[in-house]
């Protein structure tokens, strides 16, 4: 039972080394339009003032992170990541021990998605308020789809219109994603997201239909799109 009004933490886990970007240094830190990529990420996040706190798992020796200024925002706090991207979040949550209740909001985001509008993240927050599990951003399937069979034949084509593509931020409530990402390490599961490994504890998860230009950059390729998209987000406030 909720017997207060639950605060909204966020978490952002930076740790990874981005295997799939194929770069010298981890894609967080490449410059988009001036900033870096975890710059751009940082920043957005920190303009919903709802945001009591913002974790950020990581490689506390890189020393990239110097040029992110808004790692530096009293708000922010920087720890020690863990070797997988749920095992950051575990971290992040295990500080959150100091300032969060049960039932208080955790959003957990991707540093590799800096395109993330502040209209979608308070979209999210709001369509969720009164949501006692949580929820996340998703995207429509504008493409047909094949499932893959044995030497790469067609298996069939599922009804596209049944899926969605998962995106980030995530926002569960606290114990919820606790229990769920603990119980996921014990079992030795790997979610790749949080939705994931709070529907494997049976928990029905919301889904809200957020922005197409939300990417994720996980190749060099996506530097070009993100640089774009930035653009016409900077150009859409400034007209």
């Amino acid at each position: 039972m909720i017997t207060s009004i639950p605060k909204l933490w966020a978490i952002v886990p930076a740790a990874g080394v981005g295997a799939r970007f194929s770069d010298g240094h981890p894609k967080q830190f490449h410059q988009l339009r001036g900033k870096t990529m975890a710059e751009h990420t940082l920043l957005k996040l920190l303009s919903v003032k709802q945001i009591q706190r913002l974790i950020c798992p990581c490689d506390l020796s890189s020393k990239y992170w110097s040029k992110v200024s808004a790692s530096k925002d009293l708000r922010v706090e920087m720890v020690s990541g863990g070797m997988s991207r749920a095992q950051s979040v575990i971290n992040g949550l295990r500080v959150l021990q100091n300032y969060a209740k049960a039932d208080d909001w955790v959003l957990v985001h991707d540093i590799a998605r800096p395109c993330i509008t502040v209209s979608d993240i308070n979209r999210l927050i709001s369509e969720l308020k009164n949501n006692i599990v949580g929820g996340l951003l998703v995207k429509r399937v504008d493409e047909t789809l094949k499932m893959v069979g044995l030497e790469n034949r067609v298996l069939k084509t599922p009804d596209r219109e049944q899926y969605r593509v998962a995106q980030t931020p995530q926002m569960f409530r606290y114990k919820i994603l606790l229990d769920a990402l603990v119980l996921a390490s014990n079992k030795n599961m790997s979610p790749t997201d949080e939705a994931s490994a709070v529907e494997a504890m049976g928990k029905d998860v919301l889904m809200i239909e957020g922005r197409k230009d939300n990417i994720k950059i996980t190749h060099q390729s996506d530097l070009m799109i993100a640089e774009t998209i930035l653009q016409n987000q900077e150009e859409d406030l400034c007209a």
